[in-house]
């Protein structure tokens, strides 16, 4: 594709041969007519894109913090009360189905 939206001359950003090639990479049919509006539509993509190049950078430091709060140990379920509602349990395990 092109390295501008447009030329000074008026020249459109993307010709049909351009967005042909595409949908060839895409592997998509396009009429004719949908080839012209694909063209238009990809250069104002790329107007949209030059934009993007005219926004300042900005040179603050953003102050980090941890976010996180620290743990806290707490009571937990005994073994007994975590198998308490267990369909079949062996040896103070859950049994599950097997898998293959």
């Amino acid at each position: 594709m092109s390295d501008t939206a447009a030329s000074d001359d008026g020249e459109a950003a993307v010709d049909a041969e351009e967005v042909r090639h595409v949908a060839d990479l895409a592997r998509v049919r396009l009429a004719d007519d949908e080839v012209d509006e694909f063209a238009a539509q990809f250069g104002d993509i790329l107007e949209y894109f030059e934009a993007l190049d005219e926004v300042p950078e900005t040179e603050r430091e953003e102050e980090l913090v941890n976010v996180m709060r620290p743990d806290e140990i707490e009571e937990g379920l005994t073994q007994e009360e975590a198998l308490a509602n267990a369909e079949e349990t062996e040896d103070g395990f859950f049994v599950g189905p097997k898998v293959s």
